[in-house]
Order: structure tokens, then sequence, then C-alpha cells
């Protein structure tokens, strides 16, 4: 494969690169490992301090150890993609000199932290769906280890891969390719077709998703220049930027509006996906703590169990037959396979049942003892995810009633299982937000050099960036994993297409190639990972 670097730099972006040398200051040295401490501590602080007000028993250290290395590796992934991904938001502003190098990545990192902080969360457990639901019942177990190690190592590997030769690869894509890898070894590992280790549904969507983003990037960034030179005659705006001197100030002021939005919006969207691990991580290794919302307050309880009663009473009713002996085996190869069978729904039933008396006999999430917090909470696991499937494939048909109780039921059995603590979010946005401070000249340089054939004009920013920041916005507000590089990357070459400036086709190339490659790559990495993990736990 030819490297990004290997195509000619364009002459105008010489003095661009200069800049790129400026030495690091002390002051940012210390704000980079003063935070990096604050970063550490507050999260040991925080575990620590939830696992003594849930009275976590120390009996052996081995899963704490487990843990601690999990959660570095898991925010090693976060950090990584800071440095991999930051390039996208900062390399219009630093080629259209409107920020100076060093200060725009700083600012990125600021926004990338905001972003993850006031995250809703949705992309995190969307991102856990698509793991094998039998890994997820036995997180804490040694598969349940081998399985976040080898996704999370894998997706490491790809994206400082990808890094290394200067080429803007998606950490979205890499990761789903990750987690498809592991599924699918898992599959085979257990004497079963590979196909039948992935929620393919769920996969084909976020494909269709991180294939599409890249079309909407590149077309809708040419339209948006279109427009602007239709409707906006002043010439300064479609010029490249002369020498050093900055853009005229509504111009730098737009160019750094749509730099922050991008980074914001690429924090809030792709540090989720961290998040999701690492809650994944504690529920495995500390359930007590972290297995369900103990902060639920005791009346929303009191409501759960009657959500839970008269959601069974609608299902007992849509299909009155005897439930199978093991509900709970039916509704996981429900899960695994997609294949509606006569036993589904009076299993539902029974397990909804079974969870609504577990709430009513304990009062409380937080009177849940330790030797029962794992069932109940992959009960509900499992029930969630099965109202989810019929939602989504159909194959049952319920009455208004029948699917109002499910759909209460199922916010009730989310409000209990999927939250996260704001230590997670601190510490991923720590993670992400020092991880766009090192590491991003390679991609910048592509980015900003290596795409089209002329120097990036501010209408050309600009139009990009308003269209990745808008596209990761509503792709967050949807629950959506996209690429943020995919949709910067295309949406600078829309531009350069737009404005007939010509396109560096060998570039173009190299990025199409890493596409292709992502997929397929982070499965074997996973995959072969994974295989090799299963003969050491």
């Amino acid at each position: 494969m030819n490297t990004a670097t290997e195509t000619a730099a364009l002459p105008s972006a010489h003095g661009v690169r200069a800049r790129f040398d400026q030495r690091t200051g002390p002051t940012t040295v210390i704000v980079f490992f003063g935070l990096l401490a604050i970063g550490l501590f507050y999260t040991g602080y925080s575990l620590f301090r939830d696992m003594d007000n849930a009275h976590v028993d120390f009996i052996s250290w081995l899963p704490f150890v487990l843990l601690g290395v999990a959660l570095l590796i898991a925010l090693g992934f976060e950090f990584v993609n800071g440095f991999h991904d930051t390039a996208n938001a900062v390399a219009t502003v630093i080629y259209t000199n409107s920020l100076a190098p060093n200060f725009a990545v700083m600012w990125s990192g600021l926004f990338n932290f905001l972003g993850v902080l006031l995250s809703s969360g949705a992309v995190a457990f969307g991102i856990i769906s698509l793991l094998p639901v039998e890994l997820i019942l036995q997180v804490g177990s040694s598969a349940g280890f081998a399985m976040v190690f080898a996704l999370l190592i894998a997706a490491i590997l790809w994206n400082l891969a990808t890094w290394w030769l200067g080429l803007p690869a998606s950490s979205s894509h890499t990761l789903i390719g990750s987690i498809i890898g592991v599924g699918v070894a898992n599959a085979l590992m257990n004497g079963r077709d590979g196909t039948a280790g992935v929620d393919w549904a769920q996969a084909k969507s976020v494909g269709i998703t991180l294939l599409v983003s890249p079309v909407v990037g590149f077309v809708c960034a040419a339209l948006l220049l279109v427009v602007l030179r239709t409707f906006v005659k002043n010439r300064e705006l479609y010029r490249e930027p002369k020498g050093d001197t900055p853009p005229p100030w509504w111009i730098r002021g737009l160019l750094i509006l749509t730099c922050t939005g991008v980074s914001f919006a690429h924090g809030s969207n792709d540090g989720q996906k961290g998040m999701g691990l690492i809650m994944l991580i504690l529920v495995g290794t500390v359930p007590l703590t972290y297995g369900l919302n103990r902060a639920m307050p005791v009346q929303e309880m009191n409501r759960f169990a009657a959500v839970a009663q008269a959601t069974q009473a609608s299902l007992v009713r849509t299909s009155p037959i005897a439930a199978p002996a093991d509900p709970r085996a039916a509704l996981t190869t429900y899960i695994r396979t997609n294949e509606m069978r006569a036993g589904v729904v009076p299993s539902l039933a029974a397990l909804t049942g079974s969870i609504g008396a577990q709430v009513r006999q304990f009062g409380s999430l937080a009177a849940v003892p330790a030797d029962a917090v794992g069932n109940v909470r992959n009960d509900m696991y499992l029930a969630s995810e099965t109202i989810t499937r019929i939602k989504k494939n159909g194959g049952v048909a319920f009455d208004s009633e029948t699917q109002s109780n499910l759909d209460a039921f199922k916010r009730s059995l989310d409000d209990s299982t999927k939250f996260i603590p704001l230590w997670v979010k601190v510490a991923v946005a720590i993670a992400l937000g020092l991880g766009t401070m090192v590491g991003w000249k390679r991609i910048v340089v592509t980015v900003g050099e290596k795409i089209g054939k002329t120097h990036l004009t501010y209408a050309q920013g600009a139009s990009a960036e308003l269209v990745a920041m808008a596209t990761i916005g509503a792709a967050d507000m949807y629950g959506l994993p996209v690429s943020t590089t995919h949709v910067l990357s295309s949406g600078v070459a829309g531009t350069m297409a737009a404005n007939r400036s010509g396109l560096q086709w060998s570039t173009l190339r190299n990025l199409a190639l890493a596409w292709v490659l992502t997929l397929p790559a982070a499965m074997l990495l996973s995959g072969g990972l994974y295989w090799a993990m299963r003969h050491v736990f």
C-alpha cells in the first residue's frame, strides 16, 4: 500500500508545516501530566468509594487486578482515539491560519472533554448490543475478559498502524470490526456457524450508517460550498490564506465555531464507545456495585413492579401457551439467532413475572443481595434485548395495550441497568481530551494537504466542518456510531470537487483502501487475539 505521506505536499502549505515544529512549552507539559494525574486519582478514588459504599468483600485480588488492566486498556483506546481523530477537527483551522496548531489542539481537546461529559449514553449501549449475548451474560468470566481485552487491543493496534501511515481511518469502524471478530471467533470455538456469533441486524444498521456517512459528507459539503458561492459574493472567502496572515475576523470566527462543534460532537459520539465497554468491564468485575442502578428511588421500584405485572398479564393474553422449562435459554437463543419460535413470548412473560417478583421482594435495587445481583441484572438484560429484537424483527402482533406495557417495562429495565456513573464519563473525557494533544500532526497533514490539489480555502474549511458537525450531532441524537474521520475527510474532498480544484487520487485511493481493509483487519486481529486469550485464561 502506498502511504498517504508519499504524496507531494502543496507548496502553499509549507508555511503551515513550519509552525508544526514549534516546541511544546513547559506550561503545556505541566497541564498534560497534571490532568493525567488528576484523572487517574479521581478514577481510582471513585472506584474504591463506590465499592466501599456497596460493601464489596475483597476475597481475591485477581478480579481487581484484571479490572485495573481492563480499565487502563479501555482508556488507552480512548486516548489513541483522541490523537487519531483530532486532526479531523483542527486541520481546517490550522490550514486557514485561524488558530495556531498547538492552541487549536488544546482547544479541540477541551471540547472533546465537554462533549463526553454531556453525552447521552445511547451510543454506548448500542455498541454493547453488538457483542455476543452469552459473553455479555458472563462478562465476569475468563471468556468475558478475553472478549474485552481482545477487541480493545485489536482496535488500538489497527488505529496505531493507520496513524503511523498517516491514514485517517475510522476508530468507530475499527471497534465495530473488532466486536464482530470476537463474535465470529466465539461462535466457531463453540461449534456453531460463524454467522451465529453476531447480531447481524444491528451490525447491518451500524454498517449502513458508516457507509452512508462519507457520502453524506461529500455531497452535502459540496452542495454547501455551491450555495455559498451563489449567495455570498465576498471574494476573500474563496481564497487560500496568504502566508501566516489570519482570515478576516468573521471568517475566522466561523471556522473556530465549526472546529469547536466538530470537537464537541466527536467527544459526544466517540467517547461513548469507551464508556460502554468500561461499564461492561465494571458489571463483570464488581456486579454488586455496577450491575444495577442502586440510586433509583424506592417509589420507582413500586412502579416498576406494577408495570412488570401488567406486562406479564398482557403477554399471557397474547400467547397463553405454557413457557418452556428454561425461559432464559429460550430468550438467549432468540437474541442470538433472531428466530421467532412459539416459546419466545411465553418465556418473556415468565421472565417478566420473575423480575417483577424479585423487585417486589427486595423493595429497591440497593437492597438486592450480592449473590442475586448478577442474576437479576442478566434477567433484566435478556428481557430488554428480547423486547428490542421483537419490536425490530416483528413476527408478533401485539395489541396497543400490550405494546404500551412493553415500552413502559423496557424503559424501567433500561433505567435500572443502562446507567453511566459520572466518574466514568470524566475518566473517558480526560483520556480523549489528552489524546488530542499528542500525535496529531500526521493526519492533519493528510487532511489539510493531500486530499485536494490546491490549498484549502476558508469556504471549503467551513463547509466541510459545518457538515461534519451537523452529521455527527444528528447521529448522536439517534444513538448511531458514525465516523468523524470519514465524514470530515470526505467533506474536504467534496469541497475540492465542487471547487473544481482537483483531487489527489492516490490519497483518496489509500483512504478507500484503508476503509475497505479496516473491517476485515480488525476482525482478524480481534478474533485471533480472542482465540489466543481463551487458551491462556
